[in-house]
């Protein structure tokens, strides 16, 4: 079983940055995927990035709208995964969840076995 918190989400103007991050807990951190992804109202859960969690690799990939703007990484000795995101825009407004499942990364999130509660983040412009 893995646990799974997030923080770090609140109200920030429109070109702002947050930084969120994911506390995990119940598993060894290794050999294994993490990710965000987020969901606005109305809408449906939405891919945000992924990393790799293992010691040999710390790979990562980006959903299109989010390259060069957010940043994921992960610091495997604290068990936590972060997400730098810059120049937020209105249309990031979203409550954002930290996810973890085995094996490689994907962007679907039917593929990931453990969530966190979820932060909100509200940009506004």
């Amino acid at each position: 079983q893995v646990q799974l918190v997030e923080s770090g989400g609140g109200l920030v103007q429109a070109g702002g940055s947050l930084r969120l991050s994911c506390a995990a807990s119940g598993r060894t951190f290794s050999n294994f995927a993490m990710g965000w992804f987020r969901q606005a109202p109305g809408k449906e859960r939405e891919f945000v990035a992924a990393i790799a969690v293992s010691a040999i690799s710390s790979a990562s990939f980006y959903a299109d709208s989010m390259k060069g703007r957010f940043t994921i990484s992960r610091d495997n000795a604290q068990n936590t995964m972060y997400l730098q995101m810059n120049n937020l825009k209105p249309e990031d407004t979203a409550v954002y969840y930290c996810a973890s499942k085995a094996g490689i990364m994907r962007r679907d999130p039917n593929d990931y076995d453990y969530w966190g509660q979820g932060t909100q983040v509200t940009v506004s412009s």
